[in-house]
């Protein structure tokens, strides 16, 4: 019998021209077309001015986002040259601007030390965007080009006369490529933040003419006042951060370190402004030679005795706050999401600075070395009963013949791609879960008792904790550093609590939980917020369910203003367990809300405030974001 078999010949090639792959597919150059990917627009025009100030000339970088959502970067660097491109027979800056891998940092000798997208920056973001105007101060005169959607209108050339030098790219996002055009000042703030903490000296301003808000970054201690930022909220060990740098070759490596009162660690690294969220081998070098170095150190002056176990790298992580920054010629980038650093000779140079440093410093500052150590050995001995709570939680499981809390209902289906469990509060709303889940793919966790603020426990603590075993067991996949992913029971982690402000701090707990202990479920995607109707309204036999209050204006301007009644819900135990399915549970009409960090250094901070110790921060955070609340039931 024949087969009808599709042609496949020389016709089928397609061959893209000039900026077309990157309009065809943007995910590949910048992510997504979400607004992660909107945001890294700017970011790629910044970094371009970053590298001009690493190079040295250039020390004021100014962002304005426009009232249309247009993007304006400008910077007193040299100018991107004017000339003709020798090659290219055009003006070099209409070849940087159009051309992919077109740029200075290619070992030509424009930069030593780069970040960004290695030369494809500039294009791609004009590729993607509906016009863009690139402006370059340059030997008194004015130079000037505009581009739509990656070609150019007009012709490169002088415009006027200028003072100074500098490169100002104005643009506006592509409304074709992308979801959504609106940029988030916050989201900009955070990375800018970064940069200058990251670049120390140089001054970069934001500004939004939407709502008329601006801010300056301008940091001379660099990553030290980095440091000084991530802990501002919590109680330090000791005043002043550990600055440590070195340089060998063309490597540049700065550290700095602190610690704080609380039990968890948090540290950054950074490879030519890069956030190296997933580590590398500056990380490793730096774990390692902080290890050596504090068991050296200790056994010289009998901190650790001499039949004492050395101390681990968590233990002397606890409540550690760290910013790494390495810059280097020709970094290699490997991981998902080309956010770890491969370089395998930075873990030696990394190992060897930070060592002499960390020993320098405690020979000079022994009353600092003896407190840190005193923390390092109780982070030890706290371990050593956490490991004991674990071993303990495991062989009773084993003797009760069971793996499971008692509490879960579980569902039938094994496999953990398909299933997914629900954190319910109480047993009210538990039952009403459990009777109207799906039992084939939905499980439901009810929690009975108090959720421990896991912000200001040590793990044995949080593992005597009932409430938090029964969330480890049912997930199955450990905690801490004993926690994989990979051995999740469930895809979907579901937290569904009451719309009131019990349901938001039980929310807050659980997220702190998650964040603290379990961090790869929200990195993974793996969290999500579930959202109940807030009304039910009724006009004759029909019902109908809202979840916001300007969902139910919508809806009475729809049904009509007259003979309907409205049932504002309370809580979850007020719905019977059919309505608890029609309008939260059933994955044809629900409403989730994935839980995702984005910045887990603002994550971070907004934890602390939240279930830290201070209250002021608290204080300030409430009344700056209470004009952002949606529903609050007092």
């Amino acid at each position: 019998m024949a087969k009808n078999i599709e042609t496949y010949d020389e016709s089928q090639i397609q061959v893209l021209e000039g900026l077309e792959a990157v309009r065809k597919r943007p995910g590949m150059y910048i992510g997504s077309t979400g607004p992660r990917g909107l945001h890294h627009l700017v970011y790629e025009i910044v970094d371009n001015s970053i590298d001009e100030a690493l190079a040295g000339y250039c020390d004021t970088i100014e962002i304005v986002i426009g009232k249309d959502n247009s993007i304006s970067v400008t910077d007193n660097g040299r100018g991107m040259p004017v000339g003709m491109h020798p090659k290219m027979k055009k003006p070099t800056v209409e070849v940087i601007m159009t051309i992919l891998h077109a740029g200075g940092k290619f070992g030509g000798g424009g930069y030593k030390v780069s970040g960004g997208l290695h030369g494809v920056g500039a294009s791609v973001v004009n590729a993607l965007s509906e016009w863009l105007v690139i402006e370059v101060k340059r030997e008194g005169k004015l130079y000037s080009q505009r581009y739509e959607r990656g070609k150019p209108a007009t012709e490169f050339g002088v415009v006027g006369n200028a003072r100074g030098t500098g490169t100002k790219a104005i643009f506006k996002p592509d409304p074709e490529i992308f979801e959504d055009l609106n940029y988030d000042y916050d989201t900009l703030a955070n990375r800018l933040r970064e940069l200058s903490f990251l670049n120390a000296g140089i001054k970069i301003i934001l500004k939004d003419d939407r709502e008329g808000k601006e801010e300056t970054f301008h940091y001379e201690g660099g990553i030290v006042s980095f440091v000084k930022y991530l802990n501002k909220n919590k109680e330090v060990v000791f005043n002043e951060p550990i600055s440590i740098q070195g340089k060998k070759d063309d490597t540049i490596v700065e550290i700095a370190i602190q610690y704080n009162d609380s039990y968890t660690e948090n540290i950054f690294s950074f490879a030519n402004n890069i956030d190296t969220t997933e580590g590398g081998t500056h990380l490793s070098g730096f774990k390692a030679a902080l290890t050596k170095a504090f068991n050296d150190y200790g056994k010289k002056y009998n901190y650790i005795k001499e039949n004492d176990k050395p101390l681990s790298g968590e233990d002397i992580r606890e409540g550690l706050t760290a910013v790494i920054s390495v810059k280097l010629t020709n970094p290699q980038f490997e991981g998902q999401t080309k956010t770890k650093l491969g370089n395998t000779e930075l873990r030696g140079i990394v190992d060897g600075i930070v060592y002499e440093g960390v020993v320098a410093f405690f020979e000079e500052n022994p009353s600092i070395s003896k407190v840190v150590y005193d923390k390092a050995l109780t982070a030890a001995r706290a371990r050593e009963a956490a490991r004991k709570a674990r071993e303990l939680t495991r062989r009773k499981n084993v003797l009760e013949n069971t793996s499971l809390p008692g509490k879960l209902a579980d569902c039938s289906e094994r496999n953990a791609e398909l299933c997914e469990i629900y954190i319910v509060e109480g047993d009210s709303a538990g039952g009403s879960a459990k009777q109207g889940r799906d039992r084939k793919f939905q499980a439901i966790l009810p929690l009975r008792g108090k959720i421990m603020n896991v912000e200001k426990q040590r793990l044995d603590k949080i593992l005597g904790s009932e409430t938090i075993r029964s969330m480890v067991t049912a997930f199955g996949a450990g905690i801490d550093d004993d926690f994989d992913v990979d051995k999740i029971r469930y895809h979907k982690i579901i937290i569904m609590t009451d719309a009131d402000v019990d349901g938001a701090h039980i929310r807050t707990l659980l997220l702190t939980f998650f964040y603290r202990y379990m961090r790869p479920l929200i990195e993974k995607g793996h969290v999500y917020i579930a959202q109940p109707p807030l009304y039910k309204v009724s006009k004759g036999k029909n019902e109908y369910y809202t979840y916001s209050d300007k969902e139910l204006e919508k809806l009475l301007d729809q049904i009509g203003r007259e003979n309907y009644t409205i049932q504002r819900y309370k809580g979850l135990g007020e719905m019977n367990p059919e309505q608890l399915w029609e309008t939260t549970m059933d994955p044809k009409v629900r409403v989730l809300l994935k839980v995702d960090i984005g910045d887990a250094i603002a994550a971070d901070e907004i934890f602390t405030i939240l279930m830290g110790d201070k209250v002021e921060p608290r204080r300030e955070f409430i009344e700056i974001n209470a004009k952002k609340v949606q529903n609050l039931d007092i």
